[in-house]
């Protein structure tokens, strides 16, 4: 994970948000780390930082140089 970091401009963000109710936790970590493995291997792919609150409202952001 990284926060606040910087890229060389211009550069994109894709911003994610979910809200998680409890049961299916687990099922969306799971797909999550199947979706960063998957964008990690697409071309302009420079990052991507997340953090979830106490009450399950998460948000992504992903960054990309095109």
């Amino acid at each position: 994970m990284m926060l606040a970091k910087t890229f060389a401009v211009p550069y994109y963000a894709v911003v994610f948000t979910s809200v998680l109710t409890g049961h299916e936790a687990r099922e969306y970590d799971d797909a999550a780390q199947r979706m960063l493995d998957l964008i990690r291997q697409q071309p302009g792919f420079l990052g991507v930082e997340s953090a979830r609150d106490d009450d399950g409202l998460g948000i992504t952001v992903s960054y990309w140089d095109s």
